[in-house]
């Protein structure tokens, strides 16, 4: 797999730019008030097909089938405008490939969206969440957007969140690659599949947004001890033939 992903390498064609106001990572949706905030990430990718979706719908804490993982590729954020709205995110070294943004209470139709309960993140929380969350806005959005649909309190979701991470083993080739990787969606998904043995099709996604690698997410059990088959999920993916996954700058 290694092999295949260096003979991938190719420079980076003019890729198409972001416009100002789009977002890789739901931290500029924290920008904006708690009762607007309705950003999700859930929904078809811009370049992919639009297959049914049924989207959020009220649900109550607690009560969800399974958890996705999503792991941002933070040099597309960077690359987009991102430097500016987070540069402590996209300072020289600081996350070269895969960063947290977000562990989603899921049904297998749709999400739970708008849970009841205490917005604010506690700073006893959050201030050890730095090795986690490449921006301390997103996590707090997460909280207000999905951790209150999970039931926990704070420190029992982001525990989830970092069990989570920890049970994906992130491909060598896409740990922290030295040049622009142009490839496929099926070959991200495939080095994914060899580096994590209980990972199957069917279990993951690859997004990506307008010709840049955007996330790789991750269907996981309540528990986390398991991967678990999502369709809903997978028709959310990239069906482009090929897409890149810049490298940090």
């Amino acid at each position: 797999m290694k092999r295949l992903l260096t003979a991938a390498l190719l420079a980076l064609a003019a890729a198409p730019a972001l416009a100002a106001n789009d977002c890789i990572l739901d931290n500029c949706a924290d920008q904006r008030p708690p009762a607007t905030d309705q950003t999700d990430r859930t929904g078809p990718p811009s370049d992919g097909p639009s297959p049914r979706w049924s989207g959020g719908r009220g649900g109550s804490s607690g009560n969800f089938d399974f958890y996705v993982l999503a792991l941002s590729w933070s040099p597309s954020f960077c690359a987009t405008g991102g430097a500016g709205r987070s540069p402590a995110q996209c300072a020289p070294g600081a996350n070269p490939g895969f960063v947290v943004h977000g562990l989603w209470p899921q049904y297998d139709n749709g999400y739970p969206s708008q849970c009841a309960g205490n917005v604010s993140l506690p700073y006893a929380v959050l201030s050890g969440l730095g090795d986690l969350y490449p921006d301390p806005g997103l996590a707090r959005h997460e909280w207000r957007q999905h951790g209150l649909c999970s039931g926990k309190p704070p420190s029992g979701y982001f525990a989830d969140v970092r069990a989570a991470r920890a049970a994906i083993t992130i491909p060598a080739a896409l740990k922290a690659p030295e040049a622009d990787l142009r490839l496929s969606p099926f070959d991200i998904q495939r080095a994914f599949i060899e580096a994590n043995p209980r990972l199957r099709s069917g279990m993951m996604a690859v997004v990506c947004r307008r010709g840049l690698l955007q996330e790789a997410r991750f269907c996981l059990s309540r528990d986390l001890r398991d991967f678990v088959a999502c369709p809903q999920v997978v028709q959310q993916g990239c069906f482009s033939q090929s897409i890149v996954a810049p490298a940090a700058r």
